[in-house]
């Protein structure tokens, strides 16, 4: 299924405000719902709803499939009697409302959702067994895997000290689950609430005629359930231990590449298996959102492996992916589903022929297209339509911090194309070129819109610090700003 000429916006949901230390699913998310309605927009793209790991990343997590906790409303847990104002109101989540810090959250939060849990535990729910019921491919792992990590102080699972649970040996699991059973079915529980609280916003945005882009990973997080009870899937040796990990090759931005430490896929034994743990996660993935662009899909065709161990990237190598062999599997299974594949980076041949093969939209990047440093992305009059046009992705700079960090001679070739000027505003010239390029759809990052500058960088990839911590503040989203933009999707036909 292609996507229509439309637009939509990028704002993750932990950027939300709210007076609890970050975005969740409560009364700020549907107000955004509202504003993009307004503001003529088709689409809300998220970042992946997955639960946080290394560095706070959401694309490093401990489970493909369960949600972040930290995104649960702690005011509709009061409003269902689960939690009393005052254990909230005397939770310390930070005095800063424009930052995440997430140490508080770590700290603080997860207290509260046990309590709310063990609460709602303790009233029979019906929903709540059919939810275990159908979740159970992956609620049940992950639950004692989180379970087990508290118990082994949050180490990653390698370096449990229990060998059989550490290799995830079936009878000592199945112990673990009976003798814990308490702590199990309260990690299950706040799953429930979670995506109790995560469908009233897709049935929300749905009666506003408002679509959800996902967001999915390539790669899996080494510290997580799935590789934790799939070793099989997984290049690992006898001892579990990668033999090679993910990342990719030193380029123009980073003169190391990036290390990012994932393992890496056993394709061969995913083929003989017709990639049924991947329909299983797409499959999951179509059931909360209305689309999905796949993180890193270059990786599809081939990946740059690195020896573990490795301190960079630099010694890597490039190995063939599954390439259309997946790829038509997922299109059989999912023949109405939307998927969004982001190709960016170093383009060669046969990245170009598989993106062509799959018919998915690719992307490109405006900010890009004027970086010196890599003159191989296409200028707006080179796009297709069958494409997605971002002024910049989470993980580059908000145009208008671009305009005040890029080289000068890079803003005047920008200036130049698109005819940008003070009165129009730099940012909205940018906006301006991307609703009026060819690409069916065009997303901008809520802060593009905003004219936001400096701290306002949501992610900036191979550092650590710093990232993912970026939030909305309350009021900036105006009535006139809804009208503004409008009446700019209006003028090239994206409403």
């Amino acid at each position: 299924m292609s996507i229509k000429r439309s637009s939509g916006i990028l704002l993750p949901v932990s950027a939300l405000p709210s007076n609890y230390g970050i975005g969740t699913f409560g009364k700020a998310a549907f107000e955004f719902v509202d504003f993009l309605k307004d503001a003529g927009q088709t689409w809300w793209q998220i970042l992946p709803l997955s639960t946080t790991g290394y560095g706070n990343s959401p694309y490093q997590s401990f489970s493909a499939f369960a949600g972040n906790p930290y995104l649960i409303d702690l005011d509709i847990l009061i409003e269902q009697n689960l939690l009393e104002k005052s254990e909230v109101l005397a939770i310390d989540f930070g005095d800063n409302p424009s930052r995440i810090d997430y140490g508080k959250l770590y700290e603080k939060r997860n207290s509260l959702l046990v309590l709310a849990a063990k609460r709602g535990l303790n009233q029979a729910q019906a929903e709540f067994r059919d939810f275990k019921v159908q979740n159970s491919d992956w609620l049940n792992d992950f639950a004692i895997f989180m379970v087990l990590k508290e118990k082994f102080n949050m180490v990653s699972w390698q370096d449990w000290t229990d060998f059989d649970l550490r290799n995830c040996h079936s009878e000592s699991v199945k112990r673990a689950t009976e003798l814990y059973q308490k702590e199990v079915e309260v990690i299950c529980y706040i799953q429930f609430l979670f995506f109790q609280q995560w469908q009233r916003i897709r049935e929300y945005a749905t009666k506003c005629n408002v679509k959800i882009l996902g967001d999915i990973p390539l790669y899996v997080s080494l510290d997580s359930a799935d590789v934790w009870s799939n070793p099989k899937y997984f290049q690992l040796n006898d001892d579990r231990i990668p033999v090679e990990v993910s990342g990719v090759p030193p380029d123009y931005f980073t003169a190391d590449g990036q290390l990012w430490s994932n393992p890496l896929y056993d394709w061969e034994k995913l083929h003989e298996e017709n990639y049924s743990w991947w329909v299983d996660r797409i499959s999951f993935s179509s059931k909360i959102y209305d689309a999905l662009r796949i993180d890193h899909f270059r990786g599809i065709e081939s990946y740059w492996s690195v020896p573990y161990g490795e301190k960079t990237a630099i010694n890597g190598r490039w190995i063939q992916g599954p390439g259309m062999d997946l790829i038509s599997v997922l299109k059989a299974e999912f023949p109405e589903f939307i998927f969004v594949a982001e190709d960016l980076g170093y383009q060669t041949p046969e990245v170009q022929q598989l993106l062509a093969d799959s018919g998915f939209p690719g992307m490109n990047v405006l900010q890009l297209a004027f970086d010196y440093r890599d003159s191989g992305n296409p200028l707006p009059h080179e796009y297709t339509r069958n494409s997605v046009c971002y002024v910049g992705t989470h993980d580059n700079a908000p145009i208008m911090l671009w305009k005040a960090t890029a080289r000068e001679q890079d803003i005047k070739n920008a200036q130049l194309y698109f005819g940008l000027n003070e009165q129009e505003g730099f940012n909205w010239g940018f906006i301006r070129a991307g609703l009026g390029s060819v690409s069916d759809l065009f997303v901008a990052q809520m802060q593009d819109y905003l004219g936001l500058a400096e701290n306002s960088r949501i992610n900036k990839p191979g550092i650590v610090a710093d990232n993912w911590e970026w939030r909305l503040l309350e009021n900036q989203l105006s009535t006139e700003l809804s009208k503004k933009i409008k009446m700019y999707t209006d003028m090239f036909g994206r409403t």
